[in-house]
């Protein structure tokens, strides 16, 4: 008897002793305060290697777990998964969200069996609850091999600084927070393990319980106001002041993808031409992995459209291009959550059909006084149609560039789009807010069937 309860004070004291996985799940939970759960589960006098748990992130309940690197360097056994799994069964009864924090080596090499069974298992919760309610993955230390894979399968992955995320070794990247956030792989790169929790809160707050539940409300500040068409001046302009959080940061140059409010309501923000006019297979995965997000739990879309099209070079061409930009046109296409669309400078070709264009994108769709829109670019257009003045010019480059304004300006105008039925109507600057406003108020109700299907076959 005496020996029994012996060891069940050593078990009392591994569960309860400090460790980096319990602080993390501290800076997650409302005043650090948590319930554990399974919190004895293990073998014997050794804990699961994770932490388990739930309770509020202002307010709103959410469910996590902490890889524990003190416990056989994190490794991922059997009574682990069974503690995560429980978890992912819990967030599926209640519609609450998950934040899944990283910190191991690997699998148990022990029983290389009961591994692979507790992998497949876990991906198999977090493929079926994905787009049922919001997950967020931080990898606060090394995160390899399958769990990445897990990791990566999450809505949003935040990374801390000298954390590392890899499927294998690899000794130029050595899966560094660098290269995830060069390459999309994560969302957010913060200054450590504390940072990048609070990163991963900052985001699930800005998101709906669950796919059912409406998006979150807050307080809000009006905006400050900006002037210009570039998205810093565009956000300042349109959206609650200080609520903007730019994601992907450092993946695609020409994309940009931010959560904000609108009236104290998220939304999403999707724009082009953040550094350059032309969208890269890069960008059309940014922008549509973000918008299908942004679908699942019906969180609003305005779109902010200045774009040439898509790139069309060797390099765009060998990544198939094609490819990338079918699935941005059809990730939009798709989605049935309401869409906003503002023109703000151009919108050619098939870019502004993905887009903007009403036929399959936007729900309302809205252009500046000197936005270009047009089938082709104005240039290629004057090549086309004025040939023939265009061969006894002198100066060729100076007549070209004279017919493609003039184009712009009378063929390919706002107000020529406006007329034709391409957008609802143009807008000032001054303005843009309160159309924005407006078409969402507008669009609060939508209510979209599609065919019976399994899914849409999205390229990939």
């Amino acid at each position: 008897m005496s020996e029994t309860k012996k060891s069940l004070a050593e078990l009392k004291a591994l569960v309860g002793a400090e460790s980096a996985a319990r602080t993390r799940l501290t800076y997650l939970f409302d005043e650090g305060k948590f319930t554990e759960l399974d919190a004895f589960a293990g073998n014997g006098c050794e804990t699961a290697g994770v932490i388990t748990a739930y309770g509020y992130a202002d307010g709103e309940p959410v469910y996590a777990f902490s890889q524990d690197v003190s416990v056989k360097s994190g490794a991922l056994t059997e009574a682990g998964a069974r503690k995560i799994a429980k978890i992912y069964d819990l967030a599926a009864k209640t519609g609450v969200p998950v934040v899944g924090i990283y910190d191991s080596y690997g699998a148990d090499v022990n029983d290389g069996a009961a591994a692979l069974r507790a992998y497949g298992e876990l991906m198999l919760w977090s493929a079926n609850l994905s787009g049922v309610v919001p997950q967020i993955a931080v990898v606060a230390g090394v995160c390899s091999g399958t769990a990445a894979l897990l990791a990566e399968a999450a809505d949003f992955t935040v990374m801390a600084e000298g954390a590392s995320l890899y499927a294998a070794p690899n000794a130029k990247s050595n899966g560094s927070a660098e290269n995830a956030a060069a390459n999309g792989t994560v969302c957010a790169v913060c200054a450590d393990d504390k940072a990048a929790v609070e990163k991963a809160k900052e985001i699930l707050l800005k998101l709906p319980q669950n796919n059912l539940s409406p998006v979150p409300i807050y307080e809000y500040e009006e905006p400050a106001g900006a002037n210009g068409n570039d998205i810093d001046s565009l956000t300042k302009a349109v959206f609650d002041g200080g609520s903007v959080l730019e994601l992907s940061e450092g993946f695609g140059g020409a994309a940009y993808t931010a959560l904000a409010t609108v009236n104290g309501e998220t939304v999403g923000v999707a724009a082009t031409n953040k550094t350059k006019d032309k969208l890269t297979a890069d960008d059309c995965a940014k922008l549509a992995r973000f918008v299908r997000t942004c679908d699942a739990f019906a969180v609003p879309v305005v779109t902010f459209v200045d774009t040439e099209g898509f790139a069309g070079n060797d390099e765009t061409e060998a990544a198939g291009a094609v490819k990338s930009m079918s699935k941005l046109a059809h990730a939009y296409a798709e989605a049935t959550t309401a869409k906003v669309a503002v023109v703000t400078g151009k919108a050619y070709g098939s870019a502004y059909i993905a887009l903007a264009g009403k036929g399959a994108n936007a729900d309302v769709a809205y252009a500046m006084p000197e936005a270009v829109i047009s089938a082709l670019d104005p240039v290629t257009a004057v090549e086309f149609m004025e040939h023939e003045k265009l061969a006894g010019a002198e100066d060729l480059t100076a007549a070209r560039n004279a017919l493609a304004a003039e184009y712009a300006k009378n063929e390919a105008s706002a107000v020529n789009a406006a007329a034709n039925g391409l957008v609802d109507g143009i807008v000032e600057a001054s303005q843009l807010r309160n159309a924005v406003v407006d078409a969402l108020a507008m669009m609060s109700g939508k209510r979209i069937s599609r065919l019976p299907k399994k899914h849409s076959n999205i390229q990939l």
